[in-house]
């Protein structure tokens, strides 16, 4: 079992700044569905599916690996140890918890006991990153304009202000696409995301939550002052538009710092960092259904970077580690520069401004995977055109059995009881 340091979070996937007035979309349902809830004619590309990351099927489905079988993600099947340890972050979660229990206070009993779970739930790794996924908990666009903005409330005190924008982008974005098709469908609108709790909100027992929906999905968890944020899934597509007179623009950090690695390697570096293989339409491997997921260490390793490379290298990190508050992001990136010299960067693709590429960041306590993807719902995409920037999907893991906090649980449940 595992036992090092591990506070922070990663984010890929988060922001939320407002919501809209009045009851969103809850009566947006669409007339008609397809098997599992996706809208009729509209391809939901579930993981393993076009859009998806592992795991086939609209969701996890027979993938999903249940909590108490999770080792993490791993090179050989087997978990690093020693990795993770219970500490002090000295960074406080007090305004987390407040902002968590306030949010469950001012739901209804029933809406409460739809969204709450024990810290060992099997929800944890239920999740998907899919439109028509038939999710459990409390569902944003069925609550009062008051009971959302508690809910963003609770986001602002989890994630940073760029996460909070991330997140909240994706969403826009999300109404966005489902207006471009036509409207009127349920889950392609800014409301059809949802909020699940592990646990009881506590400065000192260990609990979590998820927010999740199409393209979101932030699993969090909280012991003391030591928080875990992964896996967290970020998405969109598209991934440029302008909602309600806004012009959003989402992963272009994503993008541009990942180029300025790729470019910053010399020709011989590149023999090592770049695959021979071109990338194809999903070359995403953590996604959903991926939480036991053996994965090789590919491509050019810390150890063999100049000091500039290895600074363009946490930058790039920095961007995803960055989602989470800023207080966690910090000691987080800590962890990831503690195994830089372990840590090894993958590339699949070409690498013009416009150039639809993957690539990965891969080290004992960090995996995170970028994957541009051809359009689905977007001007009449299919899934069987290009890959496109207009279409990406981002994920941030914590191997070795680190996703869910859960090497973290199992230490405090030994320790302390």
């Amino acid at each position: 079992m595992n036992k090092a340091l591990l506070a922070g979070g990663v984010a890929a996937m988060a922001t939320m700044t407002g919501c809209s007035s009045g009851a969103d979309d809850t009566a947006a349902a669409s007339s008609s569905t397809a098997p599992g809830g996706a809208p009729s004619g509209m391809p939901s590309g579930g993981p393993g599916g076009p859009g998806g990351g592992g795991g086939g099927g609209m969701g996890p489905g027979a993938s999903q690996v249940k909590y108490a079988d999770v080792v993490g993600v791993t090179t050989d099947g087997k978990a690093v140890e020693d990795l993770f340890t219970i500490h002090s972050t000295d960074v406080s979660t007090d305004g987390l918890v407040k902002a968590a229990q306030t949010f469950l206070d001012g739901l209804s009993a029933k809406e409460r006991k739809s969204c709450t779970f024990d810290v060992d739930a099997d929800e944890w790794t239920a999740w998907s990153n899919v439109d028509g996924y038939d999710r459990k908990g409390v569902r944003m666009g069925d609550l009062t304009e008051k009971q959302r903005n508690l809910g963003y409330a609770l986001l602002g005190k989890a994630l940073s202000a760029d996460g909070l924008a991330q997140t909240r982008g994706i969403m826009k974005l999300n109404a966005f696409l489902g207006d471009s098709n036509g409207g009127n469908q349920k889950t392609l609108t800014e409301g059809h995301y949802f909020f699940t709790f592990m646990g009881t909100p506590s400065t000192t027992k260990p609990w979590g939550f998820q927010y999740e929906g199409h393209h979101v999905a932030i699993n969090y968890f909280v012991l003391g002052d030591q928080v875990v944020m992964t896996p967290t899934f970020m998405g969109s597509e598209p991934t440029t538009g302008t909602y309600k007179g806004e012009k959003i623009t989402l992963f272009r950090p994503e993008t541009t710092a990942g180029l300025a690695m790729i470019r910053s390697l010399t020709s011989a570096q590149r023999t090592k960092a770049v695959s021979s293989q071109s990338n194809g339409n999903e070359d995403m491997k953590a996604g959903a259904g991926q939480d036991n997921l053996k994965l090789a260490y590919e491509g050019l390793k810390g150890s063999e970077l100049t000091s500039a490379q290895r600074k363009k290298l946490l930058a790039l990190a920095r961007v995803y580690v960055g989602y989470v508050n800023e207080g966690h992001a910090e000691v987080r990136m800590t962890e990831v520069e503690d195994h830089l010299d372990d840590t090894y960067f993958f590339w699949m693709g070409e690498t013009k401004d416009d150039s639809a590429f993957y690539y990965r960041i891969h080290s004992p306590v960090v995996l995170i995977e970028y994957d541009a993807q051809a359009p689905l719902f977007y001007k009449g995409g299919s899934g069987g055109s290009d890959p496109s920037q207009e279409h990406i999907h981002t994920i941030v893991r914590t191997p070795n059995g680190g996703d869910y906090g859960i090497d973290l649980l199992k230490l405090h449940l030994e320790n302390d009881h």
